[in-house]
């Protein structure tokens, strides 16, 4: 009897019963978990897409960054190299001003050397024919007809001396009637004048002449001075 117990029990099953809305709801559960995981292991899309999803969000604005900061970065080399070309082109126009007038300078410099080279070949047979005029008219009216055209040949050719004189630009300097300036009169002799304030010239015995600021030469002029004064007056 014993034994026969002891088979009975070891050979049943337990057998549990359940609700059915218990059961169904742990069975649902159950599948659930089975499905998610699964789903979960096997689609690998949703992971790639989430992390792309991601990443995309991420570098969505990373071009366009990039990019902006390279337009600027370029925009600034662009000004930099505008300012650097202005910079030059100044220097340049500076530099071509300063040589334009170097060589203007030096051409006018070089012009007045050349000239008053040439008039100081000329200066003295103008000199000579000023003399020889002075002379002549000195002479009497009396004189034949042959010599009064002579005469006045003689003239137009000084006349046109100093025309051609004029023309390079060379002036005669103004003495009588002017006080003395040492930088473009010589004083050769001084004499006491009544008539003249003292340190006047009174009288030109050789023409100056300048071109420009130049001086060729200075005008060689009789200088008035101070009158003696009386011993009674003292």
């Amino acid at each position: 009897m014993a034994s026969d117990r002891k088979q009975k029990q070891s050979n049943s099953i337990p057998i549990s019963f359940f609700d059915d809305e218990e059961s169904r709801a742990a069975g649902d559960l159950e599948e659930a978990r089975d499905d998610g995981g699964a789903s979960r292991q096997d689609d690998p899309s949703e992971k790639e897409s989430g992390a792309t999803g991601e990443v995309r969000s991420r570098g969505e604005g990373g071009p366009a960054v990039a990019e902006l900061v390279a337009t600027r970065a370029e925009l600034k080399r662009l000004q930099a190299e505008l300012s650097e070309a202005k910079d030059a082109l100044a220097r340049r126009q500076a530099d071509f001003d300063n040589y334009r007038k170097r060589i203007e300078r030096e051409r006018g410099e070089a012009y007045n050397r050349i000239v008053a080279e040439v008039a100081g070949k000329l200066l003295p047979v103008v000199d000579n024919l000023s003399r020889a005029l002075e002379a002549e008219r000195s002479v009497e009216a009396g004189e034949s007809k042959e010599f009064r055209h002579f005469l006045h040949g003689v003239e137009l050719i000084s006349r046109q001396l100093n025309d051609v004189l004029e023309s390079f630009g060379i002036q005669p300097i103004v003495a009588v009637g002017q006080r003395f300036d040492p930088h473009i009169h010589e004083a050769v002799v001084t004499e006491a004048s009544e008539e003249y304030e003292p340190d006047t010239v009174i009288s030109e015995m050789q023409r100056g002449y300048r071109i420009g600021d130049r001086l060729l030469r200075p005008a060689l002029v009789k200088v008035a001075a101070r009158t003696a004064v009386p011993d009674d007056e003292e």
